[in-house]
Formats: C-alpha cells, structure tokens, sequence
C-alpha cells in the first residue's frame, strides 16, 4: 500500500524500480496533500535512477543514523554524546530535510539549549551539526552546501554559588520534589543529569553509598558517591514513591529541573544569575571554604583534570594557613627564625 495512516498522519511507502525501499511520513493529515507528495517522490526516484539526477529530499533522519553508524568507531563517551545530543535535537528536527536546516532554523533551536545550559554546550549542540552537515556536502554528497553556523561567545568559567542563608530562602520557594533534589544535588555535587537519571538500583543506604556508571558519567568513568546524613535524609523521604527513579514528580521519572517552577522559586528568592549546575559549584566551594584538599575534592567531583578543580583554590585561601604555617614550626629555635625578628 502506498498510502498508510499512523494516528492522524499520512506515511508514504512504496518500492523503486531498483529495488529500493522508500518509506517515510507525509508529515501531514490531508490525505491529498499527501498523495501529491508522494506523487513527487516517485517521480524524483524515478529521474534519479533513469537521468542519473540527485537526490535532494534527504533527510535529517537519514543523516542522523549515516552520522552515528560512521562514528561508531569513536571512544564509547564520545559516541554516547553524540546519541544524547543528536536525540535532544530529533524533537526539533525529525522527519525535516536537510535542506530546510537553514541557519535560522538552527539558531531557533539551539537557542533554547542557551537558556537552559550555556553557551560552551550550545556551542557542542553547534558543532555536531555543522559536522554533520559539512559531512553530507563533502563526503556523502547529499546537499550542495552547508549553512555557515558561528558559535556562541564564551565568557571566561566563572564560580557561582549560594551562602546557606540563600539556600534556605530558595527551599522555602521550590515544589517538594525540587527541593528534595536540591538537597541531594548540594549533598553529593552530583551533575543534574546523574540526579535526574539515578535509579534505586544505584543506591545503597545502609553502606552509605551511591554509583553512577562509567557510561552515565562525564568523566567516562565510574563514580563512587559517599551518602552524608543529608543526601540519605532525601532518600529516606523518596523510599517507596517509584518502584525504579528515585526522583519522581506526580508518579513519573522527572525530566526537566530547569523549568518555569525552578525560574520563579530563583526570582522570588532574589537569586540572579544562578543555574541548575551552580549547585555544583555551590557543593565545590563550600568544601573548598572548609579547607578540603584540592586532590579530594577533585577524586569526590570525578574531575578529570587538576585544572577544574584549581577554580576553587582562590576562595579557600583561608584553608591554607596550617600548611603555611608548617614552614614556621621548621623553623622554630633556628637562626633564620631569630633573624626575622
């Protein structure tokens, strides 16, 4: 059958002279409409096989799957970014050509990851698919030319985090289940993607101790997660409200942290400028104020590089006075000692 129905929409399917399969959706519910369109199809296949024309109605979908099959060769962390990426982009872009995948369209886009990210993750966003797209001009041969698609400026890392004071007044501003992630966010410095994901699975309560696998972590490495009386506090009150997420809301796994809930608790609250991952920064620098070596903090962060972790050496300065001072006790009782006075 050519013409089928899945829900309200018109899908397209039908065999070439060549023996090729062509099946996709009409992405409409006029059935007209989507008989002309397939119309079109079959006679564009037709030129592309008997006049040796191009194809020009490839798809996004198409490029997609092409992408992830030519890069599974990559390191598995790189290759589960580009699976994570290129699904959060499927919403916007499923079933559309690449053809349509103007430097507007794109933009519309990736400026919602902007506002709920950053400009450093928007740019990733940026970067996958201009690698895709210079990929289907230049390799694949599937479109002519490719948008010319300029990053987001980076501003300089910054360390932004809250004083427990603010803390308080926040809670007091958020819905339950934010604020029992907020507590476990501050409790582990967990990234909200392991917070949102973590299954019962993952947890051990009574040794005080939670994972998160290689294949979920930044790093690509396993973390181990030492529960304090707080981060169990949160899981003494989630124990029992899913069978399989412990961070549910109205019965089902929470997706979304940066939503409107979490904007207007900030606001009423006073708080500017202040992210979801900040609660990150806020767990790091509190532990760098109350003098944790920066080696543990970095092993507790599952960072993998020392310079991630030195950002908080300068709000800790405090911290390292009992190691400076270590060069007194050296030099108690000796001449050097006597001469500085």
């Amino acid at each position: 059958m050519s013409l089928y129905r899945r829900g309200d929409t018109w899908w397209i399917s039908f065999t070439t002279a060549s023996g090729q399969r062509i099946r996709c959706s009409a992405r409409t519910e006029d059935k007209t409409a989507a008989q002309q369109y397939h119309d079109k199809l079959k006679h564009d296949a037709w030129k592309i096989e008997q006049l040796g024309e191009k194809r020009r109605d490839y798809t996004w979908d198409e490029a997609a799957l092409k992408w992830l099959q030519e890069s599974s060769y990559k390191k598995p962390k790189s290759y589960q970014n580009d699976v994570m990426n290129i699904r959060w982009l499927q919403q916007f872009f499923k079933g559309k050509l690449l053809t349509e995948l103007t430097k507007d369209v794109i933009f519309e886009v990736i400026e919602k990851k902007r506002k709920e990210a950053s400009p450093s993750t928007a740019n990733r966003y940026l970067a996958l698919i201009r690698a895709m797209l210079r990929r289907a001009v230049n390799e694949w041969e599937w479109i002519d030319k490719a948008p010319f698609l300029k990053q987001y400026s980076e501003p300089k890392r910054r360390i932004r985090w809250l004083e427990p004071e603010q803390v308080h007044v926040l809670l007091k501003e958020l819905p339950t289940h934010l604020v029992d992630m907020v507590q476990f966010s501050l409790a582990t410095g967990l990234r909200r993607a392991n917070v949102v994901g973590l299954q019962w699975s993952q947890v051990d309560m009574q040794r005080g101790i939670a994972w998160i696998y290689a294949d979920q972590a930044k790093a690509g490495r396993d973390i181990r997660v030492t529960l304090n009386a707080l981060a169990l506090e949160v899981l003494q009150r989630r124990k029992g409200l899913h069978p399989q997420f412990v961070f549910t809301y109205k019965g089902k796994p929470v997706r979304q942290v940066n939503n409107h809930a979490w904007q207007k608790a900030l606001k009423r609250a006073g708080i500017e400028n202040f992210r979801w991952h900040d609660l990150r920064h806020t767990w790091a620098s509190w532990l760098a104020q109350d003098g944790t070596p920066l080696h543990v903090l970095q092993e507790m962060g599952s960072w993998q590089s020392t310079e991630m972790v030195q950002r908080y050496a300068h709000i800790s300065p405090a911290s390292f006075g009992k190691y400076a001072a270590i060069v007194d006790n050296r030099l108690q009782g000796t001449n050097l000692a006597q001469d500085a006075h």
